[in-house]
């Protein structure tokens, strides 16, 4: 081809249904609607998004900083304001957290950012020392939990001491009483003596930090309990709310307690559902200003984020890198201010130097190397995050509305209702985890049984105390791989291992012995695999030599329904006791035949992993224990 004939080309432009087409060929008989999927959500997602999926409105030729701000709260994105890098610092002592904050400002950190705890909310001398140099160069990130009151006294001391401007103090020291009470399960005051407190607390440090935020919203409760992210929406709108009504009965203004409040999210696994669920944050909390008769500037939601915990796991932890770096790559698309990303080890070990520096790593790739400072909105415009954002915000709308025509967030954790719509989602969660319909590799699916255990599991649970006055039922922070891995602790007291009878040539058993290989895994229980085994006499051989109290018959279809219900009643008649598995699904009837010969159960891929493995866990320490 000549090179004006190339210049003259030109590429065809091709309709929806030519696609449509061409991808049902390819699909060998199933259609294009057999690959729709549903969230958790209950959002139906599309293999292919078009203009068509957005043109019910103008709202995704909106620019960035304008409009309902679905697109970020600055019309320059993170190319006037850079998301602050703030790191949660995690010590028992001033003095080790004052190494390493100065460490990790000196190295890319820029807000100042720990967890506090009661070792560190001591006096106000060793809280001076910490800060005295550092206050008024970089913004706070602190989620002050119980302590804001201290906190905040502690600052203005340190301020007035060192004679330093309290105007030039930023960023925020925040507290949520909602949060804190869905979490430890109380308040150790009524909700209206504890907002009587915190307008109080609010009003003060408003007067003496300007610009310093004090009003926290955190939804991370609901997310690290299983929520959804349309439940995390109308529980955070919510919320925001509550916040409002409760402190303009107190005398607050409304311009006050909006350029108060900070939003905080968790953010999971699902890339393309999280970033949309920061778009559509902004976007409803517009419409609820807006309703306030706010400006446009007091519309901007302000955003902490961080990754999430619900999706972190104890084996296999380094895969922990590659969640958070997913997770927080998501924020940052979704346009937050503030940014935390978890260290690998967080869910079984005290941070280390290694794993922190990893995690305040992650975000300077991101920044540095991927650039995504350079770029205002970039998932802007996409069908795709449009249409999700759009639909996130209809359905946590619908929610927040129900939960207002309910008296607010407080009446529906008063009478459990949202806690039982939260722990719904859960328990789907946690059902595709079971079935491993959803995976979490290295602990579902991939285990690694040469991997040294640490030595710290459990459930991450708030002691109840018995002063609480006001009192809801609490929702549990567990994450979703918690249930395996207490399998595999209580695997290594036991030491379990299943045999797998392998019958015939290796093509006809080695698919379904590697399956079944890493289906016991999962629950930390070994395997030992035989050779191929042609009569029944070798197949005895193996059971005699090894004497487990369990095997697995692993073998093609064709084999099973040939000779293997004979196999099994010959190895039930010499061992009675012993349980068998067998990897595949037979049809009613060969199971039917099989069940009779003896086979106990039957693990496929749509079988419940963590109930079998649990249950045959149960039975060998029955068996030990009667020892």
């Amino acid at each position: 081809m000549k090179l004006e004939s190339m210049k003259n080309q030109s590429f065809p432009s091709v309709s929806y249904e030519q696609w449509n087409k061409k991808a049902e060929e390819s699909l060998k008989g199933k259609t294009v609607d057999s690959l729709k999927r549903k969230t958790y959500e209950q959002i139906q997602l599309n293999p292919l998004y078009t203009r068509e999926n957005v043109n019910s409105s103008n709202d995704y030729t909106q620019y960035p900083g304008l409009g309902d701000f679905r697109r970020g709260i600055s019309p320059l994105g993170y190319l006037s304001t850079p998301w602050k890098i703030a790191q949660k610092l995690s010590t028992e002592n001033v003095s080790d957290l004052k190494d390493k904050l100065y460490q990790a400002l000196k190295k890319g950190q820029n807000a100042i950012s720990f967890q506090l705890n009661e070792g560190l909310v001591t006096n106000v001398e060793s809280f001076s020392e910490l800060l005295k140099d550092i206050y008024t160069k970089f913004p706070f990130s602190i989620h002050a939990e119980v302590w804001q009151k201290e906190i905040l006294s502690f600052l203005s001391k340190l301020a007035e001491t060192n004679k330093g401007d309290k105007a030039k103090i930023s960023g925020f020291i925040a507290s949520d009483p909602i949060g804190l009470l869905v979490q430890k399960g109380g308040l150790v005051k009524t909700i209206s003596e504890t907002y009587d407190d915190w307008a109080n607390v609010i009003s003060s440090a408003s007067e003496q930090f300007p610009h310093l935020k004090t009003i926290y919203v955190d939804s991370t409760v609901y997310h690290n309990g299983g929520g959804n992210a349309v439940q995390e929406l109308a529980a955070a709108i919510a919320t925001g709310v509550y916040h409002i009504e409760e402190l303009l009965k107190r005398g607050l203004s409304i311009e006050k307690i909006l350029s108060k409040i900070v939003f905080g999210f968790s953010i999971g696994a699902n890339f393309f559902m999280e970033t949309a669920k920061l778009r559509a944050a902004r976007l409803i909390w517009r419409k609820v200003t807006e309703a306030y008769g706010a400006s446009e500037s007091l519309g901007k939601m302000v955003i902490f984020a961080e990754t999430s915990r619900f999706t972190k796991t104890v084996y296999d932890p380094y895969v922990n890198m590659l969640r958070a770096g997913n997770e927080a790559f998501a924020a940052v698309l979704g346009g937050v201010q503030y940014l935390h990303v978890s260290s690998f080890d967080e869910t079984f070990n005290k941070q280390t130097e290694f794993s922190e520096r990893i995690a305040r790593n992650t975000q300077l790739i991101l920044k540095e190397e991927s650039h995504l400072h350079r770029v205002v909105d970039p998932g802007g415009g996409s069908y795709y995050i449009e249409h999700l954002t759009t639909e996130l915000a209809t359905k946590a709308w619908e929610m927040f509305l129900e939960i207002e025509e309910n008296e607010g967030i407080f009446a529906v954790l008063k009478s459990g209702w949202l806690q039982g719509e939260i722990l719904s989602i859960k328990e789907q969660r946690m059902k595709d985890v079971f079935t491993r319909k959803q995976s979490i590799i290295g602990t579902n699916i991939y285990a690694n049984l040469s991997e040294e255990t640490p030595s710290h599991l459990g459930t991450e649970t708030e002691e109840k105390e018995s002063a609480y006055r006001e009192t809801v039922e609490p929702i549990l922070q567990e994450r979703l791989a918690e249930p395996y891995e207490r399998l595999r602790k209580q695997a290594e007291k036991l030491h379990p291992v299943v045999g797998l009878i392998c019958i015939g040539e290796l093509k006809k058993h080695k698919a379904r012995a590697d399956f079944m290989a890493g289906f016991f895994a999962a629950g930390g229980i070994k395997t030992d695999r035989s050779a191929g085994l042609e009569a029944n006499s070798d197949v005895l051989s193996f059971i005699e030599e090894t004497k487990y109290s369990h095997y697995a018959l692993c073998g093609s279809d064709e084999q099973y329904a040939q000779y293997g219900a004979d196999l099994v009643k010959f190895i039930k008649e010499k061992y009675p006791n012993i349980h068998i598995f067998m990897a595949g699904k037979p049809n009613n009837k060969e199971q039917a035949n099989l069940t009779a010969a003896g086979i106990d159960e039957f693990v496929h891929v749509k079988s419940n992993c963590y109930a079998t493995l649990s249950n045959l866990l149960k039975g060998l320490e029955a068996e030990q224990d009667a020892k």
